[in-house]
């Protein structure tokens, strides 16, 4: 975590972006749009709005895929105290489900556990049901912010948004994967988020969402 800097004013148009951020990530679940973010700021330029968010991922506030539409992520605000989080609300115990390999498919047995995961409530807002965690092998989502060892909190869900990040089952094999999922007709691709790896092609009817990546603890280098 990056040390808080004495005498260090962040802008007023991005500590009102990041304050808009806290709230909208709180209460929904999920992050705002570039186009959302632009209206609820009063922002007409979606490119001023992205400048503005490279600003605070230089700082090192957020992570942001740029390629999917509400790829943004809160890391920490080096302008708050070290314990911002902590008095942000109660501790909430999420199911720990196993491994997931972000790469080829493995069998759905392998996602069991009784452990959990403790995380502060604030972080989801209100809704805070059917969610669970998952720790990542593999590097087929690094592109995506997602590195072998990080810890991914999922929402049960059974449908996503084309881009979106979920695991998601194959009925014919039995098998789970972590992956971007695109509804192409009568198939899904299964994208990786590494230019080293191939889509995989599977019909619409063997697959089947179990959750919604919805929030990524990074795994620290020793």
């Amino acid at each position: 975590m990056k040390t808080k800097t004495k005498n260090t004013k962040l802008p007023e148009r991005q500590a009102k972006m990041y304050a808009f951020l806290s709230d909208y990530i709180n209460t929904n679940g999920f992050p705002p749009t570039v186009r959302e973010i632009g209206e609820a700021l009063d922002i007409p330029s979606t490119s001023l709005v992205s400048y503005y968010l490279k600003g605070l991922e230089e700082r090192g506030m957020i992570d942001r895929e740029s390629s999917i539409s509400r790829g943004i992520r809160l890391v920490s605000d080096p302008y708050q105290p070290t314990d911002f989080w902590a008095d942000s609300g109660e501790t909430l115990s999420i199911p720990f489900l196993g491994y997931i390999v972000a790469s080829a498919p493995i069998p759905v047995e392998a996602l069991t556990g009784t452990e959990t995961v403790e995380i502060n409530r604030a972080l989801f807002g209100r809704d805070v049901n059917g969610l669970f965690a998952l720790q990542v092998q593999g590097n087929s989502m690094i592109d995506a912010l997602i590195h072998d060892g990080d810890t991914v909190i999922l929402r049960h869900q059974d449908r996503v948004e084309n881009g979106e990040m979920a695991a998601v089952w194959l009925n014919s094999n039995a098998e789970t994967t972590l992956k971007k999922v695109y509804y192409e007709g009568a198939r899904v691709r299964l994208q990786p988020a590494n230019p080293t790896m191939e889509p995989i092609f599977v019909p619409a009817n063997d697959v089947r969402v179990q959750g919604k990546v919805v929030m990524v603890i990074r795994q620290l280098s020793n």
